[in-house]
């Protein structure tokens, strides 16, 4: 498993502790105009161009775009941020009906309290057996301290699925989790893929024969092995801006037959007892 003290300081330092450098992919409204239909209306009194919701994609960009210079940053009193908070009610709209039965336009709004900015640094399309079009998303944020004139970047992941209605695609869930900068780099093995494979698919299935070179492009790691039980498998991480390795999707096979995505849950399936 990986230890702090094979990682000369260098390498670790720039691992877990500096900020991301990816661009921002949330850049498809260049001025404020596509705001003026929606300014003072509440998010049910007007419907989503047809066009910002053709392709999931486009949902998910469009989104994150509108979102980019929301505001929500109580008791700042710099002047007006941003498009302030006119495209909350538009963001909103982007959310399904099944979804906005279940969150409120209140709850959503108040999930962003504190946030003043928000930059989409990833997003990719990943293979979900069970819930259909899936993305996962990285996003950066400029936060405030509540009381104090300070601010400070937050980072959060997660996965966004979608679902056709409409005449487009809306999303259907959204999941968003903190990033640990600070606790996640001195604890153990479970934020780096490697070590992944070889304590959970390794040391607590029995299942990795031998363990290939990891293929890596930008933040997408793919590790490959060979199984105990005659198959080859592959798993497939993302590098959080943290440093940590996110397990994303899984793929066996046997001799020349195709990949197929398959569930294998090592906490569940390959331990009598939970470990840490």
């Amino acid at each position: 498993m990986l230890q702090r003290n094979q990682l000369d300081k260098t390498t670790y330092h720039q691992k877990y502790f500096r900020p991301s450098c990816w661009p921002a992919l949330n850049l498809r409204f260049e001025t404020s105009s596509f705001l003026d239909p929606y300014i003072e209306k509440n998010h049910d009194q007007f419907q989503l161009p047809t066009e910002w919701t053709k392709t999931p994609e486009d949902t998910v960009l469009n989104y994150f775009s509108i979102l980019r210079e929301a505001e929500n940053m109580a008791g700042r009193s710099c002047g007006t941020v941003g498009h302030a908070r006119t495209p909350f009610p538009l963001a909103y709209n982007f959310l399904s009906e099944q979804y906005q039965r279940k969150l409120s336009y209140e709850d959503y709004f108040h999930s962003f309290a504190g946030v003043g900015h928000t930059s989409l640094i990833k997003l990719f399309s990943v293979p979900d057996i069970k819930y259909g079009i899936r993305f996962f998303y990285e996003i950066e944020t400029i936060e405030g301290f509540e009381g104090k004139k300070r601010e400070y970047f937050g980072y959060y992941y997660g996965f966004i699925q979608l679902v056709h209605e409409k005449e487009g695609y809306r999303i259907s869930d959204m999941s968003k989790m903190e990033e640990d900068f600070l606790c996640a780099p001195y604890h153990g093995w479970s934020h780096d893929a490697e070590s992944v494979v070889e304590v959970k698919y390794g040391g607590w299935c029995k299942l990795v024969q031998k363990r290939y070179p990891t293929v890596t492009n930008g933040y997408v790691k793919n590790i490959y092995f060979k199984g105990k039980d005659g198959a080859d498998y592959y798993l497939v991480f993302f590098a959080l801006t943290n440093g940590t390795d996110v397990e994303i999707a899984q793929f066996r096979k046997v001799g020349n037959e195709e990949w197929k995505q398959v569930d294998i849950k090592p906490e569940e399936e390959c331990l009598t007892e939970k470990r840490d």
